[in-house]
């Protein structure tokens, strides 16, 4: 039994930054969150679909504590390209290069989880057939970017309304977005009001993260925490690291203790590069520190 599973595929990103510099790293919600997950001290299984020749999980996850990765071989691969602007990685231009073949149910290990993340990139790669297996086995966490960010025919992405949105969000015990997929969802920039939409659509907690904060809505309030980085230099899997922190402090803490913790964790992990590799207790530092 497992804290989480987390269900996504990595992908081989092309980050050119705003001054030039090139570097080809392993991306990904399923990298971020699991690297994240683990290291604050959680019990981690990832479910990677790949072409582990283009590919490899064990590579990837080499330097992480996930406990199992259960590798599901695709004929394709991921790949991204990621144009940054500005220093602040806020604004950027995303081609999709390469996709996965889709997730099915079957592709789901012979293994349980207390909650079951699913962390794809790209409309296709999780259907709902594979929220409806999971949902079936425990608590469903989803990061609602697959479900809205669509591919072109020119490998550009744009965030489209998710048509079946009403059958699978009583489904999903936690839904995590942006601000931006917040408003596609519900079609309101305000993020309080689409929280409550969303919530009053199906999902069971709803979680919104923003540059400057995260907010959580249980259908009945508002909880936030601010986010307070240091530097910005490890801005990238920003949503990723904060929903993991998030859902495996959910398991034995209230709301608004997991959020805080998650906040903290997302405001140090986007001081440096890469997917998270410090420690819970370098979290409480931090939260003593700045949010005390």
């Amino acid at each position: 039994m497992f804290d989480t599973m987390i269900i996504g595929q990595i992908s081989l990103d092309h980050n050119i930054d705003y001054d030039g510099r090139e570097e080809y790293i392993s991306g990904g919600a399923v990298t971020f969150s699991g690297y994240a997950a683990a290291a604050i001290g959680h019990s981690v299984a990832v479910v990677p679909k790949g072409n582990s020749k283009k590919l490899d999980p064990a590579v990837t996850f080499a330097d992480s504590k996930v406990e199992k990765i259960f590798a599901v071989e695709s004929k394709t691969c991921t790949e991204m390209q990621n144009t940054y602007f500005t220093a602040d990685r806020e604004r950027r231009e995303c081609l999709n290069t390469g996709m996965i073949e889709p997730y099915r149910p079957e592709d789901l290990p012979d293994a349980e989880a207390k909650i079951y993340h699913l962390g794809g990139l790209v409309y296709g790669d999780i259907p709902g057939d594979v929220i409806e297996a999971c949902a079936k086995r425990g608590d469903v966490g989803v990061d609602v970017q697959a479900l809205l960010r669509c591919r072109n025919e020119d490998g550009s992405l744009e965030l489209r309304d998710w048509p079946d949105k009403m059958k699978y969000l009583p489904m999903i015990r936690y839904l995590k977005t942006d601000a931006a997929e917040a408003e596609v969802l519900t079609g309101t920039t305000d993020r309080e009001k689409a929280a409550f939409m969303l919530c009053e659509w199906g999902a069971k907690e709803v979680l919104i993260t923003h540059n400057t904060e995260a907010i959580v809505c249980d259908g009945k309030q508002i909880y936030r925490s601010p986010l307070r980085p240091r530097g910005l230099a490890g801005r990238t899997g920003r949503g990723d690291t904060t929903f993991a922190g998030y859902l495996t402090e959910r398991l034995t803490h209230d709301i608004p203790e997991a959020l805080e913790f998650a906040a903290a964790l997302v405001s140090l992990k986007m001081e440096t590069p890469g997917p998270f590799k410090g420690t819970r207790q370098d979290v409480y530092d931090f939260i003593e520190k700045y949010y005390r």
